[in-house]
């Protein structure tokens, strides 16, 4: 393991269980924590660092499906494994509905839990890249003014200048001054290229 590679959370109040993921995680050399209910993972988890949860269902306070949503509502990327003695179908399809990655009743297989989480591993480090790439062009564009936004749009879907000052009835001089600027403050190579990381990550501008 090395510093940037993704880390396991395991949030389940049942201690030995807690105890004997984290030693069958660390046997194979992947860097696991543990916390006994959600609250105390909400409170010491690092929003930045990439990651995999694994989540109990039926917990004191906040239930996993309480976690899920809020790690959703706070945007967080990790990839969510529910392990739960009590699952069925109604559970699994929800937790699966709402973004998890995987269902697992307790006692779980320990090379099956093995294959899911290497598995999810390398896609926690392609969502937390990601993250990390979407949230640098938000930054960028915090920049622009809202008629670059405009000018900004219209470029997106494909508009000349010409036919973009017509539409926000300006001069084309203008616009291909709005055009400059939008590429200096978004520190874009091209506006081609913004657009295309506009468009990559789904950015509403």
């Amino acid at each position: 393991m090395t510093a940037s590679d993704p880390v396991v959370h395991i949030v389940d109040d049942d201690e030995d269980l807690r105890q004997s993921l984290i030693f069958l995680l660390e046997s194979v050399g992947i860097q696991a924590l543990s916390y006994p209910d959600a609250s105390s993972f909400l409170a010491e988890f690092d929003p930045d660092e990439s990651a995999v949860v694994i989540v109990d269902i039926r917990m004191p306070g906040v239930s996993g499906f309480e976690l899920q949503e809020r790690l959703l509502q706070l945007g967080y990327p990790a990839p969510v494994i529910f392990c739960s003695a009590h699952g069925d179908i109604p559970m699994s399809v929800r937790a699966m509905s709402q973004g998890a990655v995987d269902f697992l009743e307790k006692p779980y297989q320990p090379q099956k839990m093995l294959e899911i989480v290497q598995k999810q591993l390398l896609e926690a480090k392609r969502r937390f890249a990601d993250h990390t790439c979407r949230r640098e062009v938000l930054r960028r564009l915090d920049a622009l003014t809202q008629r670059e936004r405009e000018v900004l749009r219209l470029v997106i879907v494909g508009l000349p200048s010409q036919l973009i000052a017509r539409r926000l009835g300006t001069s084309v001089k203008t616009v291909d001054v709005h055009r400059a600027r939008i590429k200096a403050k978004t520190e874009a190579d091209t506006l081609g290229a913004l657009v295309r990381d506009i468009l990559l990550h789904r950015i509403t501008v």
